[in-house]
């Protein structure tokens, strides 16, 4: 037999790889370079700042005298703030939780902080350079310019910042050099900018080397990343293999174990019915052994030159649409010449690239069957001749015995009399019903379909099951108005669904309480409901609702009647009427049935 193959193991690039592949230029997540560059700035601060504080300390040694040592106070304070300030931004940024998500914000407060530096500088060249001697003179412009090539190292990851943290300093500086009256000063002003862009220019080529540092990084991350993935994946899928040849060989153990244990017969053909397996039923049932079958052609062997079913004509319709075929039955010639009635079901094996590898065909021999349904319809015959007619004739005796007209009988009689006659009753009503469900599904069972008002038909039901409802002490009526509309339906049968839904509704009602019918018309849809206060239904008996002898409770069955069948029938009643029926659990207990059945739209009132 056919053991099936393995799945194909899917060895495409997934989307992500994808995106990863197609960045092959070398650029990375701007994002994420970003965020490279804001913690290598702030990887800086703690040495700026203690470099700042030292500093300005020295600065602050150097320019003390008595003449602006309220002005040096004041810009040593100045220090000491915006150091401060900065040191909390670096302890703030080190201790936040989402730097990623708030790099640029970072960005902006780092470049205030170093706006804030570079103006305490150039603060200080622009106020104590005029007002000092000029070996402060030379001190401080040394001091300036040590100060501003400093932010080359500490701010190369970011040139514009370096430019603006140089440029605060230089700028005030370069000003009083060239209003100095000096000429030695102006001439040394007009070379300060341009020391101050070849710095500015250095600031640019270190920034584009660190660029490229973390561009080369995040490449790399990538790349390993992508390695790990893709060595996962191929240990993932080589697991994968192993498990799908354990499985297909695990398959193909059971498949043979399958066919040569299965008690229906199992053969394997090719597109032209030659015969490739068999299994040792096949062997039983065709009297044939596999050695005698394989090679031979199963249309010439197995079936008579007159069978009518499966035709070389037939199989060739098969073999081209090959679609599956279940229950076709045919006769089957045995190799002692004995022919026997079988069900087939019959599958094409068809590959991935649509090309027919073999045909499966399932076999059973169903001449019993036959056989026992021929006695089941003899059977029923001889209850409907043989125990519907006595049993009529049994009831209308009782009921004569009852009713009084043979004379006056005495009570204890007259119950055990009415007790025969509602236990005769449910027999026949067993039998009548057992007849109506065999009838349905052997498929001879006839409707005489004419046009009622279905107004006088929910009437009619209400009046006829009135005594029923009475014995269980249930009343039934009418929630609403019946819509004026008119179905086409077999009156009598519709009848007996009306009866089955109301019957069943009382039986389970408690005493006192009341069983509904509503009616409703919706876009040519007719439904009626029959609502109950009873139990309910239980969750584990809805699937069965609908099936014959199906009981919720046998024990309350048994008590109040019935057989089991009555929505069994009405289930397929209403479904040769074109309609459906159905069930829902009704709010504060108990259950409605429902049937639909289709409106004739002439007759529907506006």
């Amino acid at each position: 037999m056919t053991s099936g193959s393995a799945a194909p193991v899917d060895l495409t690039p997934t989307p992500e790889a994808n995106a990863r592949a197609a960045d092959g230029s070398g650029r990375a997540d701007p994002q994420r370079v970003l965020a490279d560059r804001v913690d290598q700035l702030y990887s800086q601060m703690p040495l700026g700042m203690l470099a700042h504080l030292l500093i300005g300390g020295i600065a602050t040694y150097e320019l003390w005298d008595e003449r602006t040592r309220d002005l040096v106070l004041f810009w040593w304070g100045l220090v000491l703030l915006v150091t401060a300030a900065r040191a909390v931004l670096y302890f703030g940024y080190r201790a936040s939780a989402n730097k990623t998500g708030e790099t640029e914000q970072w960005m902006r407060w780092l470049a205030i902080s170093a706006l804030a530096s570079g103006v305490t500088w150039g603060f200080a060249g622009a106020v104590f350079f005029p007002s000092h001697t000029d070996e402060q003179q030379v001190f401080l412009a040394f001091l300036l310019a040590g100060v501003a090539s400093a932010g080359i190292p500490a701010y190369a990851a970011s040139w514009p910042m370096f430019a603006m943290y140089a440029g605060v300093i230089v700028l005030p500086f370069t000003y009083v050099l060239a209003n100095f009256g000096n000429r030695l000063f102006t001439e040394i002003a007009l070379l300060v900018p341009f020391f101050y862009l070849i710095n500015v220019g250095i600031a640019y080529r270190l920034n584009r080397v660190f660029l490229s540092g973390y561009r080369l990084r995040h490449a790399y991350d990538r790349l390993t990343e992508d390695h790990t993935r893709l060595n996962k994946q191929l240990e993932q899928q080589i697991e994968d293999l192993l498990e799908a040849r354990q499985e297909v060989e695990a398959s193909g153990r059971k498949l043979t174990l399958f066919a040569e244990r299965a008690p229906i017969s199992v053969i394997e053909m090719d597109a032209n019915s030659t015969i490739l397996e068999v299994n040792p039923a096949a062997e039983n049932m065709l009297g044939y052994s596999t050695l005698e079958l394989i090679g031979r052609s199963a249309l010439n062997t197995l079936f008579p030159a007159d069978e009518t079913t499966l035709t070389p004509a037939w199989w060739a319709h098969f073999v081209s649409h090959r679609e599956p075929v279940n229950r076709l039955r045919a006769r089957c010639l045995r190799r002692d010449g004995l022919e026997v009635d079988c069900e087939f079901s019959i599958t094409p094996l068809v590959n991935d690239a649509g090309d027919l590898v073999s045909i499966i065909a399932q076999c059973q021999d169903i001449t019993q069957q036959l056989e026992a349904e021929r006695l089941k319809k003899e059977f029923t015959a001889t209850l409907s001749h043989e125990l519907r007619t006595p049993l009529t004739s049994i009831i209308g005796s009782l009921q004569l015995v009852t009713s009084g007209v043979v004379g006056e009988v005495g009570g204890e009689i007259s119950e055990l009399a009415t007790v025969a006659e509602r236990n005769a009753q449910r027999l026949l009503d067993l039998i009548n019903d057992l007849l109506d469900i065999d009838k349905i599904e052997s498929g001879k069972f006839t409707l005489a379909p004419e046009s009622i008002q279905l107004s006088e038909l929910v009437q009619e039901a209400l009046i006829l099951n009135k005594s029923y409802a009475d014995r269980f002490r249930v009343k039934l009526e009418v929630r609403g108005t019946v819509p004026d509309v008119r179905v086409r339906v077999d009156r009598k049968r519709l009848m007996q669904v009306m009866t089955n839904l109301l019957s069943n509704a009382a039986k389970f009602s408690p005493e006192g309480s009341a069983v509904e019918v509503s009616t409703r018309c919706t876009d040519g849809i007719v439904r009626v409901e029959v609502s109950d206060r009873g139990p309910g239904i239980p969750d584990e008996f809805r699937a069965r609702m609908f099936t014959r002898f199906a009981q919720a409770d046998s024990t309350t069955t048994r008590n109040k009647g019935g057989t089991g069948l009555g929505l069994a029938i009405s289930k397929r009643l209403i479904e040769l009427m074109s309609g459906h029926i159905g069930f829902d659990s009704r709010t504060g207990g108990g259950a409605t049935f429902h049937f639909e059945l289709p409106a004739l739209t002439d007759a529907i009132s506006p």
